[in-house]
């Protein structure tokens, strides 16, 4: 008959639905269970109707079938793997402890089972979820006969979805798919709670908030769990009370529970929504008992109504009090008169010398002080306070600096100046009229410069002391003098060798002295004067045999045919020239010294030049060019020397050899560091 009564009510849903083209509550659940178990998030499901029920069931039927197939997840670790850690599982944090309480109440079954103990899990208060699970994975399913005590509790919670118990001796659910209870013949069941779904295998929570299946009362309201409900109150129960399952809120016991703040002379007493703290021993007289257990002193002044007599002040004292007569109080600046019946003004100027060295007036009930200038009158203090003129008027008393006095001020100056007649302004120091400087000294405002005469610099130490500068040691110093300089106080002076030399006018030259022209030298009358630099030199000039003086320094041969023998007189050279030269050690080289060649040149002409002798050290060399020759210096002279060369020149000129000769005296003489003149003779 239930049946039947089920199959009328769904097609008279179905008839509705066809005629107002909208879902029914069964459908909305079912769309919402598939979309779950499709992965969907139950939070944003697409709506298949716009009524509120509908999307309630769709919402609720989903997040119900995820929390079951998440609790699926944990059995299947508890039985498979034997653990439940958190690791273990994927998902958020909330659907991770859903699994973990699956694994962990199906681990429970299992030790249960493996201990031999029974699977009721009587007087265990596991929760629905955790008690079915357990029972499951314990293994041992149990059934029971639908009795008329259970059908009156079917009024008050959700319908159970249980069969009829399968005839003894008959074991058809040993391999059984069921998720919760096996009745026989392969058929499910679910514990009360829960419907069987339409796979005919798996069981669904039903949600009896959703479905009206609930008996809250006003003021509560339906929460669904797991296979149930459960009702609570929309309001709390209050300070000192807990509500219970029953929804009932029973008192707390502080003092068992030991929440309460008594001392420990104290005794706790538990009260209905409180508690009270007794001492072991009772107040003394005075005194009274908080709510603590204290005890605190008796205000009598204001627990009794006129404790004291008229005329008099009750005060309040530990444990007591006392009565006062009354007097009459003056406030600040009045005192009482003789009598003491009523105040008056006390004049504070005859009183003290309250105001010091300035001016006192005496006002009601208070005073006055006619501050002296520079002083202002504090009227908090009553006091004459000394005015900061420089922190009130900065920039425009002093020209420069500002310094506070007492009842005034004081203007100073800065270094190099001092204070002008009008104490104000600042005029500048002569410091020059002081003599601050060694030498000279210039008056700048506010300071003073010292400099110093031709010849010193000022000292880097003081600035004032002038020292002499040495202008030999000076990187140009090397350039002063063109030989030696001596260096004086405030100058120099430059000096030349003590012989050949003389100086110039411009008193840092060093000129040659001519012995020659001057007469000064002591060549003979058979000998020449040569001069050369920084001295001079004889030099004898006579032709040798076979040659004749054709001019000064110069021989040419005679006429061969006149001699005695010719042979030998045509090897002679043509023209013997003498030449005289003068330069300067450490001259740079390499350094041309003398070129020779014909006088005239004619095509076809070739020409040897050789040094004969006197170059014994290899300093010069013959470098051979096409119309004559020159001879270089070619190694350094460091040191004064004389070179006497015999070089000779043999030119070819027609298929004719002509042979001629050049007597050289080469003198090299001290560097200077001016140019030596160099002097050769025709």
């Amino acid at each position: 008959m239930a049946q039947w009564t089920i199959l009328l009510f769904s097609l008279y849903g179905v008839v509705h639905g066809q005629e107002l083209q909208l879902p029914t509550v069964q459908e909305c659940c079912k769309d919402g269970r598939d979309r779950a178990l499709g992965g969907q998030d139950c939070t944003i499901l697409p709506l298949i109707s716009s009524a509120h029920i509908c999307r309630i069931a769709q919402e609720q039927c989903c997040a119900a079938a995820a929390r079951d197939q998440l609790c699926d997840n944990g059995i299947k670790m508890a039985r498979e793997q034997g653990a439940c850690e958190r690791p273990f599982f994927q998902g958020d944090p909330w659907e991770t402890k859903i699994s973990k309480t699956c694994c962990d109440c199906c681990m429970f079954g299992l030790m249960t089972a493996s201990q031999g103990s029974g699977c009721e899990l009587q007087g265990l208060l596991l929760g629905r979820r955790c008690t079915h699970t357990a029972k499951t994975c314990c293994g041992k399913n149990t059934t029971e006969e639908i009795k008329p005590d259970d059908l009156k509790k079917e009024t008050e919670m959700p319908e159970a979805n249980v069969t009829a118990k399968p005839p003894e001796g008959l074991d058809t659910c040993k391999d059984s798919t069921c998720s919760q209870l096996c009745v026989g013949n392969g058929t499910c069941a679910c514990h009360d709670g829960y419907e069987l779904q339409k796979d005919g295998v798996n069981c669904g929570d039903v949600n009896e908030c959703l479905t009206n299946r609930h008996n809250c009362v006003g003021g509560q309201v339906c929460i669904n769990t797991e296979g149930s409900f459960r009702c609570q109150r929309e309001t709390s129960c209050g300070t000192g009370y807990e509500l219970k399952d029953d929804n009932s809120c029973y008192d707390i016991d502080e003092c068992v529970l030991g929440t309460h703040n008594c001392a420990p002379d104290f005794i706790c007493t538990n009260t209905v929504g409180s508690f009270r703290c007794h001492p072991r021993e009772k107040c003394a007289g005075g005194f009274i008992q908080d709510a603590a257990g204290s005890c605190i002193d008796i205000n009598e002044c204001v627990a009794h109504t006129s404790p004291c007599l008229p005329g008099q002040t009750c005060i309040n004292t530990m444990g007591s009090y006392t009565c006062r007569r009354n007097t009459v109080t003056c406030g600040r600046g009045y005192h009482l008169t003789h009598d003491g019946a009523r105040c008056e003004d006390v004049d504070e100027c005859r009183a003290g010398n309250v105001c010091g060295d300035h001016g006192c007036i005496n006002l009601v009930g208070t005073y006055r002080c006619e501050c002296r200038s520079g002083f202002l009158f504090n009227s908090i203090t009553k006091l004459c306070e000394d005015i900061n003129e420089c922190r009130h008027y900065p920039g425009r008393l002093c020209a420069h600096k500002c310094e506070n006095t007492e009842g005034s001020y004081q203007c100073t100056c800065t270094i190099g100046f001092k204070l002008s007649h009008d104490g104000r302004n600042c005029e500048d120091v002569n410091e020059c009229e002081a003599n601050p400087c060694s030498q000279e000294c210039s008056n700048v405002y506010g300071s003073y410069q010292c400099y110093c005469r031709r010849g010193y610099q000022l000292s880097d130490m003081d600035g004032i002391t002038c020292e002499d500068i040495d202008e030999c040691a000076l990187p140009t110093g090397g350039h002063v003098c063109s030989y030696r300089c001596s260096n004086a106080p405030g100058s120099f002076y430059c000096t030349c060798p003590p012989t050949g030399y003389t100086l110039a006018p411009n008193g840092r030259t060093c000129q040659d002295i001519d012995e020659c022209a001057t007469g000064s030298h002591t060549c003979s009358v058979s000998e020449s004067c040569f001069n050369i630099q920084g001295g001079f030199r004889c030099l004898s000039f006579t032709c040798p045999p076979n040659f004749r003086q054709a001019s000064w320094g110069r021989c040419e041969r005679v006429t061969c045919e006149f001699t005695r023998d010719p042979a030998s007189c045509f090897l002679l050279p043509l023209r013997i020239s003498f030449y005289n030269i003068s330069f300067p050690t450490n001259t740079p080289i390499p350094a041309n010294v003398f070129r020779m060649g014909p006088s005239n040149s004619v095509p076809g002409d070739k020409m040897l030049l050789n040094i004969v002798s006197g170059d014994e050290d290899g300093y010069f060399v013959v470098q051979q060019q096409a119309h004559g020759g020159e001879i270089s210096l070619h190694r350094a002279l460091t040191q004064p020397r004389d070179f006497f060369l015999t070089v000779e020149m043999r030119l070819i000129r027609y298929g004719k050899a002509h042979l001629y000769m050049a007597k050289i005296a080469v003198f090299v003489t001290h560097e200077l560091s001016i140019q030596p003149t160099r002097t050769f003779p025709y």
